[in-house]
């Protein structure tokens, strides 16, 4: 955990503890006064201007009347958690390119680079031995392929992608829907505890103290698929939470894929459904690393192939993700020329190591080299 403070943490914090100021009232609060510490202290014919209505306004008098910032600060410090934000380095990356990101996360454990290369696994409650089966086969399968899993800590089917993850020696996140100090069922104290013993982090948008009522399923839900790159359905029934998973997905231009079941099963209407209207049948984890692009580079020759040869190519590689980016907007962010932009990507397409996706819009072909992936190899 980082020992530097920004100074503006508190602000961040006391937004999040406001009711009825969300992510996109607070950015048409920072839009218009360019810190969160001048939005905080903001006037009260400010905040109308700004948009802000009664309702809002007066809570947000009320707490900041009411709240110690520096002590609401120290609270969630001694608890071991960290605070992320949009300006942090350290946000998930994937995460804030969503409609309206959580402005501010609660981590325990820790969010590290690798975790971009992530598959969220859901499903029922009420797993079958089938669910249990598949789920403990399709995560197995995901660890050994160095893919982070993704859940929500519930009782079914999430627990069990959890606990394979940490059995396995992988990386897991768990999204809550409650603080982070109420772990949600209790009986996966013990759980938790092990992801962030080295495995992955505990992740919530919610204060601490905030009890898991059924309201934040769903904002929780959204947070799931906004950390993959996919989302696997195993088993859900018609009215499934996993569901609502889904759906977000497919808004944030996500990937969805669920596991067929018997027709007659109860907890197999859902993704018998899903599939139905077009989501990816999934038999192995190989028809989800296949449609990710997301196979393990076994052989030498590949792996000599994914290390950047020029400063150019390492560059391109430090802003290319899974999430397509148009040639013109690359070149923005790397601050190159067009046509050097232009040949280099070309021959790393050659190479296999980046893919245009159509009208010039490019994704990473493969995860790039950890050791290679800020440096040129020399020749």
């Amino acid at each position: 955990m980082s020992t530097v403070v920004d100074p503006y943490l508190k602000y961040w914090l006391g937004f999040n503890l406001v009711k009825g100021i969300g992510p996109a009232k607070l950015k048409t609060l920072l839009k218009k006064y360019g810190t969160v510490a001048d939005a905080w202290h903001a006037g009260e014919h400010d905040m109308v201007s700004a948009g802000l209505d009664r309702r809002t306004i007066d809570g947000f008098k009320s707490t900041r009347s009411t709240i110690d910032l520096d002590s609401e600060l120290r609270k969630v410090q001694d608890a071991g958690i960290e605070l992320l934000v949009w300006d942090s380095k350290g946000y998930p990356r994937y995460l804030k390119e969503i409609t309206h990101p959580p402005p501010l996360l609660y981590v325990r454990g820790e969010i590290k680079e690798v975790d971009e290369w992530a598959i969220a696994v859901v499903g029922t409650r009420r797993k079958t031995a089938y669910g249990r089966q598949v789920t403990t086969d399709l995560v197995r399968g995901l660890v050994n392929n160095k893919v982070t899993i993704v859940s929500g800590l519930a009782r079914g089917i999430d627990s069990i992608s959890h606990q394979t993850a940490v059995e396995m020696g992988g990386r897991t996140i768990a999204v809550l829907g409650s603080g982070l100090d109420i772990i949600y069922p209790s009986e996966n104290r013990s759980l938790a505890s092990n992801i962030i013993s080295g495995h992955g982090a505990l992740v919530s948008e919610f204060a601490l103290g905030t009890k898991p009522e059924a309201k934040n399923f769903p904002p929780r839900n959204r947070v799931i698929s906004g950390l993959s790159l996919g989302v696997i359905v195993i088993e859900a029934g018609k009215r499934s939470g996993a569901l609502i998973t889904a759906d977000f997905a497919l808004e944030q231009n996500r990937e969805v894929f669920a596991v067929p079941g018997n027709v007659t099963s109860p907890a197999s209407r859902g993704t018998n459904s899903l599939i139905q209207e077009g989501a990816k049948l999934v038999r192995n984890v190989e028809d989800v690393l296949e449609e990710l692009n997301m196979m393990m580079v076994q052989e030498q020759t590949a792996v000599q192939m994914a290390m950047p040869e020029s400063a150019e190519e390492a560059q391109l590689l430090k802003n290319l993700t899974h999430q397509p980016i148009h040639i013109d907007d690359l070149t923005r962010q790397v601050e190159l020329s067009s046509a050097l932009v232009s040949s280099t990507l070309t021959l790393m397409e050659l190479k296999g190591m980046v893919r245009q996706e159509g009208g010039m819009r490019y994704v990473l072909a493969r995860e790039p080299d950890p050791v290679y992936d800020t440096e040129p190899k020399l020749r």
